[in-house]
């Protein structure tokens, strides 16, 4: 990144304020152009230094974080991380996220100083990010999904079958999928399986939030859960999912710790690798919007048994780590813009 990412730190906290402006200033191409103590002095602040990105505390006296992000994306969208990842900010960390916000981060506290170099690597990659996040895509309404093109009679011929879709996401996840998945009709004909990454204590809240705007049941995943028709699963922060057949035949959940050596739990290589397993060219894989590699030995593992893979298009991705790493291995069969997600997915099953 040659231009320099101006960034705005909101925090009633002054120890907060000083130690992230630290750890961003640090980096050459990044510039702190400002502080707020709370939002109503950063909505003013954003008008005066026009930053490029904002990091904003969620509890905050007079305005919090919520609050802000609304008032601000409804003046002008722009990036903004939350700090803070504690389960019991869960609620009004999604809410915020539902607003607008591009992701969170885990806030750098006094008693945290053993970890702080990791905090201060990931504020640093994600503000850098966030500084290219197409916030006009995120906030756009998805387009209308015409499901009669889809039907029988309607000219539409599916390639192959699919008895499955598996979907890896990270940054930008939890808007990405509110678009994607309450697309997917009532009548949707095979389940669909989700890691998304997600502090711990945070996915059971977000996967019943988005069962509240969707047609099919999403719901955390929990251990034994059948994998069927009309259901979609989200796998639980802190635990690894996997898809298992069980001596009856039929397929289900299966949570554990172990990989303990992965760098996600879940991870999406570990679901990927057992969806190909148990489907084999009958599983479709997803890779969308995300920091990292994690899919990409998942998504080796569908290729080798013939199955197919779809790709998130560079243009709509607030990062486009996850995707690049398969699109780059040439294992994308197709690379599909945000907007035509659920489109794309319903043209293969």
């Amino acid at each position: 990144m040659s231009q320099v990412v101006r960034v705005l730190v909101v925090d009633d906290s002054a120890f907060v304020r000083k130690t992230v402006r630290e750890m961003l200033s640090r980096n050459p191409y990044i510039e702190v152009v400002g502080a707020a103590r709370d939002g109503g002095e950063a909505l003013e602040l954003v008008e005066q230094l026009r930053p490029d990105v904002v990091t904003c505390d969620l509890n905050m006296p007079r305005m919090d974080g919520e609050g802000f992000v609304r008032r601000q994306m409804a003046k002008r969208p722009l990036p903004i991380l939350l700090l803070s990842a504690a389960p019991e900010d869960a609620e009004h960390a999604l809410a915020a996220l539902e607003a607008g916000a591009v992701d969170f981060v885990r806030k750098p506290t006094a008693l945290a100083n053993d970890d702080l170099l990791r905090i201060k690597d990931e504020l640093v990659d994600k503000v850098k990010a966030a500084a290219r996040a197409p916030m006009q895509m995120l906030t756009a309404p998805p387009p209308p999904l015409n499901l009669e093109s889809f039907r029988p009679g309607a000219g539409w011929k599916p390639t192959r079958g699919v008895d499955a879709v598996v979907i890896g996401i990270s940054t930008g996840g939890p808007q990405a999928l509110r678009l994607v998945i309450p697309q997917l009709p009532k009548d949707f004909p095979v389940p669909v399986v989700i890691v998304l990454h997600m502090p711990v204590g945070f996915t059971a809240l977000y996967a019943a939030k988005l069962a509240e705007i969707s047609r099919l049941e999403v719901r955390e995943a929990s251990e034994g859960d059948e994998v069927c028709r009309g259901r979609v699963l989200v796998a639980p922060a802190g635990r690894h999912l996997t898809l298992v057949r069980n001596p009856a035949g039929a397929v289900v959940a299966h949570l554990s710790r172990q990989p303990s050596d992965s760098l996600h739990r879940p991870s999406v290589n570990v679901l990927f690798r057992s969806a190909a397993e148990v489907y084999g060219e009958r599983i479709l894989g997803v890779i969308m919007t995300g920091m990292g590699s994690d899919g990409l030995e998942g998504v080796a593992w569908i290729k080798s048994k013939g199955g197919s893979v779809i790709t998130e298009a560079e243009e709509s991705c607030v990062i486009y780590g996850m995707p690049r790493s398969v699109a780059e291995a040439g294992l994308s069969d197709a690379a599909v813009p945000l907007p035509r997600m659920a489109e794309a997915i319903m043209e293969r099953i």
